[in-house]
């Protein structure tokens, strides 16, 4: 009789590894899924990850970083150098007025472009000022020097050709100064790179 039972106990075993192993293969399959949506989530954090990097820049890339920054600073300028003459001020605040506004609308411009794509206000505000910062900075100093560099040109008021010649000039200079730089910058992930996800 203790044949049998062995037997039957044995055959308990093998009956029960059937489901054992059933059980690991699908523990397996388990392992490989998960494996597999792991690697997919890790994909997609490189992918998070390295957005701003976009590999090989063209310069109309650049132009059009460029001409993005140049368009806010070009009304911060001017509307500094209205309410500075119209003020009546000296040379040295109207250009410290001009260069804040410059700042001012030329982060604007960006922040609206991000606000329209529906990025919150806080990293809207960080995108910007990573984007634009380095841009406006360069732009500033060009088309600065540029102005006080034309003999008479801050001194010839708003209603002289010279003044508004000189204006273009720096603002052209400021351009072709700046494009370069941009795609300098844009060409390592930082600048107008860490907002061109949000463009369409």
């Amino acid at each position: 009789m203790s044949e049998p039972m062995r037997h039957t106990e044995h055959d308990g075993h093998a009956g029960g590894g059937t489901p054992g192993h059933t059980g690991h293969v699908g523990h397996v399959g388990h392992t490989e899924h998960m494996g597999h949506e792991g690697h997919a989530e890790h994909e997609g954090h490189d992918h998070h990850a390295h957005t701003g990097h976009t590999g090989k820049v063209t310069w109309r890339t650049a132009a059009s970083a460029t001409l993005h920054c140049l368009t806010g600073c070009a009304i911060g300028e001017v509307l500094g150098m209205v309410i500075g003459t119209a003020l009546g001020w000296s040379n040295a605040p109207v250009l410290v007025l001009s260069v804040a506004l410059a700042f001012v609308f030329g982060y604007a411009l960006t922040l609206t472009g991000l606000r329209r794509a529906g990025v919150g206000w806080r990293d809207a505000v960080r995108l910007a000022l990573a984007a634009d910062t380095a841009s406006i900075i360069v732009m500033e100093i060009t088309d600065n020097a540029v102005m006080v560099a034309v003999p008479g040109a801050m001194d010839a008021g708003l209603g002289s050709g010279l003044f508004w010649g000189a204006l273009a000039f720096s603002l052209l200079a400021a351009f072709l100064v700046t494009t370069p730089v941009n795609k300098w910058i844009i060409g390592r992930g930082r600048g107008h790179a860490v907002v061109h996800a949000y463009h369409h």
